[in-house]
């Protein structure tokens, strides 16, 4: 696929990006790449490839085994003790970690 120059600069508003000329050449570039190498990932044959639930929980090779959840079972469970906690902050407040004010 062939990406323009105008390509670029519409991508580059969307994202609210100044570019200088350089700059645009070198994403043309790069985008053409990717796009050059999506089209050569949509060519692979995946025929007998089986779909997957999600990445984190691939069906078995075989097929023996649905998919099903490969992470833990979310259960409470105890916390850490507050104070030994607090004692590791840098800086704290009665029952809390105290920090910088970062806004202004």
């Amino acid at each position: 696929m062939e990406i323009t120059e105008k390509d670029v600069e519409y991508i580059a508003e969307l994202a609210r990006l100044e570019l200088t000329s350089e700059e645009k050449r070198i994403y043309q570039t790069q985008l053409k790449n990717i796009l050059d190498w999506m089209e050569m990932l949509n060519q692979t044959d995946t025929s007998k490839v089986q779909p997957a639930f999600h990445a984190a929980c691939p069906p078995e090779a075989d097929g023996t085994k649905e998919d099903g959840n490969v992470l833990r079972d979310d259960r409470p469970v105890q916390s850490e003790n507050r104070e030994d906690i607090l004692k590791n902050a840098p800086d704290r407040e009665f029952d809390f970690i105290k920090v910088k004010k970062v806004i202004e």
